[in-house]
């Protein structure tokens, strides 16, 4: 039976991490600020926005919320981004995504500071990502990452399969584990023979969005595999990626939906907000 790749144990450790280097900003008269932006009332956003309240009061962060009507203009929002940039005790920010209909997601998310871009979503954000500048990874990337770290599984010379190429999961991780000196290998819906692909992997990690799309047929024994999709099942239940079952019996190790990677995120959010609060 494989290892169950557990998100609490990694929240517990990166919280208590977050709040020792919080408390030694309060000493200096900092109180590290997370600002969220959210337009409308979406129930994932309302359920992350929960999850980001319970992460802040642990870590000792004050968490601000500013809420817009999901009629909003885009000049509204911008002016809601503008106000966070200028507000010297505000150190993170936080737009949630997707934005309405008719709203220029390039043009709200890059009128956002870098230095309080904590989620990662800002075009030179992601250039940094690219080219090592000092800039705050995305955060459901930088979640695989410690995923990996606290479980004592390193990269270095490994065969890594990433099963999809966004922004937001994708393209960045692929690009952190290269530094981590892994061979990595992007796939996505117009890659060949992306079952074959999976099972010469040492490490899979599936973010393609598509409920149980790795099954057994990807899988080969002993492989490290970590679940980034959140999908709704026909019963109505949370899944990810991957068929859980199926790596439950065949892998080394795997990480659950719900129960994994997904409960980190809002943990790295507050970790960059923190780390942002110290750099500014």
């Amino acid at each position: 039976m494989a290892q169950i790749l557990k998100g609490v144990p990694v929240m517990a450790e990166m919280t208590e991490r977050t709040r020792a280097e919080a408390a030694q900003l309060n000493e200096k008269g900092i109180e590290p600020c997370l600002m969220t932006i959210r337009v409308g009332v979406r129930g994932d956003d309302i359920a992350y926005e929960n999850s980001i309240a319970k992460r802040c009061e642990k870590a000792g962060v004050l968490l601000r919320k500013t809420v817009l009507d999901e009629q909003a203009s885009q000049e509204a929002i911008l002016e809601a981004v503008l106000c966070a940039n200028e507000d010297k005790s505000v150190h993170g920010v936080l737009i949630f995504r997707p934005l309405p209909k008719g709203i220029d997601d390039e043009v709200v998310r890059n009128a956002l500071l870098p230095s309080k871009d904590v989620d990662g979503i800002t075009d030179l954000s992601l250039a940094g990502v690219f080219t090592g500048a000092e800039r705050f990874a995305p955060c459901t990337a930088q979640a695989c990452i410690e995923m990996l770290d606290h479980y004592k599984i390193d990269p270095t010379g490994k065969r890594v399969v990433i099963i999809g190429r966004s922004l937001t999961v994708g393209r960045p991780l692929a690009l952190m584990l290269i530094k981590r000196h892994a061979t990595v290998t992007v796939c996505h819906t117009r890659t060949k023979e992306i079952d074959k692909l999976c099972r010469e992997a040492e490490i899979i990690i599936a973010a393609a969005g598509s409920a149980q799309m790795v099954d057994k047929r990807y899988m080969q024994k002993g492989q490290i595999i970590i679940d980034v999709g959140v999908n709704v099942a026909d019963d109505g239940s949370l899944c990810g990626d991957v068929v859980f079952a199926d790596a439950e019996n065949i892998a080394g190790a795997v990480s659950p939906v719900p129960g994994g990677v997904g409960m980190i995120t809002a943990g790295v959010l507050v970790s960059h907000t923190v780390k942002a609060a110290k750099a500014q």
